[in-house]
């Protein structure tokens, strides 16, 4: 299986350490030998039609911070997306929630061009999901993203597949975990701008972390999971969205008194589509502390069930997309049987 992957950052570079220990296996139990024939980041792409040297392109990565000074052949276009051959194209660039660029566009590219799409970018999903659903399903490829939500915890996979004839009917959960931790850490006692600061100390908040504390990043994996698993049509602007720096301090004490704690809580029912901070029982499933993430599922026949895990990281993250990777090995497989 040919591989194109764009973005290197903490992702992409855990993902190519993630084949080169994982390639005999790959293969061995799923009949998967990728070969990634492009890496891109900002400023250079690492190119092979052959194959590219793993091991080679995250050495330049690593002494040269980019992969402009790699060595080795050279693209003569510079519409690559749609020019190289290849089955699937990852698209791990940042996440823009305001215009979902550069990663709307490499994605529309790549579906156009008949690549499988795999992407842990919330931002082309949250403001265009399905118009990207459509443009997968007209040019008969696959359109996956578990990384988008819950990192390495498969929150998606397992609404999708392992509930299969029953029908979800709401979810709540608490989608990120920056604000989880901070809101831990101030029912300690610490004032926000302290819990905040040391969240940034622990490398758990970017350095601008308003798309965390502000509720955007929850709110953006609330779209995704509302449009994925409830079938809903909804955007970023369809979200009641509050977000953790007003809460008033008092409120953490007097959570306590109830047996509660507060919580940025993202829902989706019939009627409610919100991100807010909201005290729920210490209690309930979903009353996780750290970073932990945590989503509880109600469904017709078989009730509540909660999945907990890691929300980030970029190893958690990278297997993922191995996942959604076997997912699509699995699926040409089939296609090529019928």
């Amino acid at each position: 299986m040919r591989i194109i992957v764009c973005g290197m950052g903490v992702v992409g570079q855990s993902f190519l350490k993630l084949l080169l220990t994982s390639s005999s296996s790959l293969y061995k139990d799923y009949g998967i030998k990728p070969r990634v024939i492009a890496c891109v980041d900002s400023k250079g792409i690492a190119f092979s039609p052959t194959g590219l040297d793993l091991e080679k392109v995250l050495a330049t990565k690593e002494k040269y911070g980019s992969l402009e000074s790699f060595d080795g052949p050279k693209l003569t276009s510079d519409n690559y997306i749609e020019d190289l051959d290849a089955e699937a194209f990852l698209e791990l660039t940042p996440t823009n929630l305001s215009t979902a660029e550069p990663g709307l566009s490499h994605i529309i590219s790549a579906l156009r061009s008949k690549k499988n799409v795999i992407t842990v970018n919330k931002g082309p999903l949250a403001l265009s999901f399905s118009s990207l659903i459509e443009l997968s399903d007209y040019n008969n490829v696959m359109l996956r993203f578990s990384g988008t939500v819950g990192g390495g915890t498969p929150v998606l996979d397992f609404a999708k597949h392992c509930l299969k004839g029953d029908k979800i009917t709401s979810f709540t959960g608490i989608l990120n975990g920056t604000t989880n931790y901070i809101l831990t850490r101030m029912a300690d006692g610490l004032p926000f701008n302290e819990a905040l600061k040391d969240a940034k100390e622990k490398g758990y908040a970017e350095a601008n972390p308003s798309l965390d504390i502000d509720g955007d990043d929850a709110a953006a994996k609330l779209v995704i999971m509302a449009n994925w698993i409830m079938g809903y049509k909804v955007t970023l602007a369809d979200v009641e969205k509050v977000g953790i720096s007003n809460i008033d301090p008092n409120e953490f004490a007097k959570a306590s008194e109830q047996g509660k704690s507060v919580k940025l809580i993202a829902k989706c029912d019939k009627s409610e589509l919100f991100v807010k901070p909201l005290p729920i029982s210490k209690d309930d499933p979903i009353c996780v502390n750290g970073t932990l993430n945590a989503v509880t599922f109600r469904s017709e026949h078989s009730g509540e069930q909660t999945i907990i895990g890691k929300g980030a990281g970029g190893m958690e993250t990278a297997s993922s997309i191995l996942r959604d990777l076997i997912e699509i090995k699995q699926n040409m497989t089939n296609y090529e049987l019928n």
